[in-house]
Order: C-alpha cells, then structure tokens, then sequence
C-alpha cells in the first residue's frame, strides 16, 4: 500500500473592477481593445428577450464591426428562465456555432442574465472569462459584487451554481431610464436591505431622495450605485465563499425567497424580499432587537419605495412556512434568520455567527401576521 500526495496550492487574485457610469458600451469595446481579456477574439453575447433590442443588439454590432467574432445568445426574459434547461440550451447553442475555451462571455441584463451567464462561463470549457454589462437597478446592488451564479430548481432557487468572478463589471445608469416602473421599485428592495444592514447614513439618504431614485436622477442614483457596491465589497472581501459574515446579505431573503417561489414568481424578487424584510424586522423587533419605531421606519421606508409589504392572500401560508426549509442557511433541518439589529446593523450572535435558529411555530406567528 502507497501514498502519493498532490500537492496543488496556489494563489489566485480575483479581483476586478466596477465601473459606474452612464451609456458604457463603447468604454466596454475599448476596454476590450486595450486588452482586459487578453488576445480573445470570440465573444458569446448572453441576454434575455427583452434587453435584447434595448442594449444587447448595439453591443453585438460594435464587436462585429471592430473585427471581433460575435454571437448573440438570447432567452426568454424572467426568473422562470433560471433554471438548468436554459443553462443547456445556450451551452449547446454556443457548441454549435463553434465556442470552444479560447471564448469570453458577455453578459447584458439583469440579475438573471448575470447569474446564468456567470454559471454558464464557470462550467463551459472548464472555465472561460466573463464580463458583466448591468443593465437593472436590481443587478447593480445584487449581482455586480460577490461572483455568486446559480440556477433555480422547482424545489429551490440558487442552490445549483458555483462562485465565479468576472472580469469586469458595467454598471450602466442610463439603463435604468429603459425599465419599468415596477422594476425600478423591485430593484430599490436590496438597496433598502443594505441599508438595513450596514449603514443607517444610507437610510436615512434613501428616505429623504426617494422620489429622485425614482426619477432616476443622476446624481442619486450614482450615489446610491457606489454605496451598493461598497457595502457588499466591504462584506465580500471579508467573507468571499459564505462561511459567515456573507450570510447578512441574506437579510429579508429566507422568507423573500420563499414568498418569490410559492407565489409562482407572479411577484418579482425585489418585491419578495421586500415582503421579507418585513417579515424580519418583525421578527427582529419580536426578538428586541429593534424598537417599534425602528421596526414601522423600515417598513414606511418600503412602502414609498412603491414596495410591497404584506403576504398577497393568493399565497398558501403554510406552504410558505414548508418552503422556507429549502433556505441554503438551515442547518440540520433547522431554520435560521439572520437579525436585524436597529438601523445600520446586524447581530452576531457569537463570534463569526450572524444567523440564529428560529422555530418554525415563531416562523409561522410572524407570517400568519402578515
């Protein structure tokens, strides 16, 4: 019998650069030109219905007429498209138009295109590099910072991925005017969390210009654009692979996850886990974590961010209360919620701790309420 020791260690620097801006194509291109993916020639442009004709198409069109082999992936626009079924019909179509390793992926959309492609470029090939070109309010404070990909299944979401960072990130506000309203105000529901998470300036910044986010004036929304990106960075670079401090950014996500899915994504994720975020700082103020008028600003906070705040009665209760067991936090078949402590803060229930056990009867009082 004999033992032959691998010896693989190795340093890997993953770091890269966010830009913020507004109309960023072209600074995507000379980027591009000036080398930031290296010789790469090939480029597998990933996108969804919608931001197709809105951005993606422009962008294909400068690579092309700049010498550069280009494709268009596209899917249909919508969470229900995260999933392992799209992830092998676009790694198929890039096969069969000739992608191999020598490739890149670009990234244009929201959070879904970033959390897809991302998975799509961890895997294909073994690994090819990839770029994120943000196009929502909701990917510029949720995907932009952290590599985390994933796909949904029908028993859970984002369980079903890998951390892979990209090699740049465009955020570019001058989308945001495109959107919807609705996903204006969906975006604002992780902009709110990390507020509630790490910096009550921030709070108290959004409530004040609430009406010029909406607007999408520009001096707001750069504002609240770096502010997203810098408490995530803060948590991220502390915490890169989730084995604790990462788990505050699943504030208002345990419940908001499982509302998103027993709804049957009729509601958008923002709105989720703005119903989530509800849902704990009730259950924070429950556990006197934070005062009454703590607990009410947060919520009136949500409420003229044209947020959703109560449970739509379409929603099974008890479902809901089943689903919140596939959270990727519980542990040993328990669940766990991370705590919101006042504005600005969370608890660390012991050094390097920040989610507690909850009891599903306590877990089933606070949605019963809502």
């Amino acid at each position: 019998m004999s033992t032959f020791n691998v010896e693989l260690k190795r340093v890997v620097d993953d770091s890269y650069e966010i830009e913020i801006g507004f109309g960023l194509q072209e600074k995507l291109l000379t980027d591009i030109q000036n080398g930031l993916v290296g010789n790469i020639t090939k480029f597998a442009v990933i996108t969804d219905s919608i931001v197709k004709d809105l951005y993606t198409e422009n962008i294909l069109n400068m690579l092309k007429n700049a010498g550069y082999q280009a494709d268009m992936f596209v899917f249909e626009a919508g969470e229900t498209s995260k999933t392992r079924a799209t992830k092998e019909y676009i790694e198929d179509s890039m096969l069969e138009k000739g992608y191999r390793r020598d490739c890149c992926i670009i990234a244009v959309g929201g959070g879904v295109v970033t959390d897809l492609a991302g998975f799509v470029a961890g895997t294909y090939g073994r690994g090819v590099p990839f770029i994120n070109y943000a196009t929502t309010l909701l990917a510029a404070a949720d995907a932009s910072v952290g590599g985390k990909t994933a796909v949904d299944t029908p028993l859970a979401t984002n369980l079903i991925g890998l951390f892979n960072q990209p090699e740049k990130v465009y955020i570019d506000i001058a989308a945001w005017k495109t959107l919807p309203e609705r996903q204006v105000y969906s975006g604002l529901a992780e902009t709110i969390k990390h507020a509630c998470i790490a910096s009550e300036e921030l709070f108290d910044y959004l409530d004040a210009h609430i009406d010029e986010i909406l607007g999408i004036d520009k001096n707001a929304c750069e504002y609240i654009a770096n502010e997203n990106c810098r408490i995530k960075y803060e948590v991220v670079m502390k915490d890169e692979r989730e084995s604790g401090l990462r788990e505050i950014l699943n504030l208002g996500h345990t419940a908001g996850r499982a509302i998103e899915t027993v709804s049957g994504y009729r509601l958008l994720h923002g709105e989720a886990v703005s119903i989530g975020l509800v849902a704990e700082v009730k259950l924070a103020y429950k556990l006197g974590y934070v005062t009454a008028a703590q607990r009410d600003k947060v919520i009136e906070l949500l409420k003229k961010a044209c947020l959703p705040v109560e449970i739509p009665d379409y929603i099974d209760r008890e479902a809901l209360v089943k689903k919140l067991y596939t959270d990727k936090k519980v542990r040993n078949g328990q669940l766990r919620f991370v705590i919101q402590k006042g504005i600005g803060d969370v608890v660390e229930f012991e050094n390097g701790v920040f989610a507690v056990k909850i009891d599903e009867d306590t877990a089933r009082e606070i949605i019963m309420d809502m």
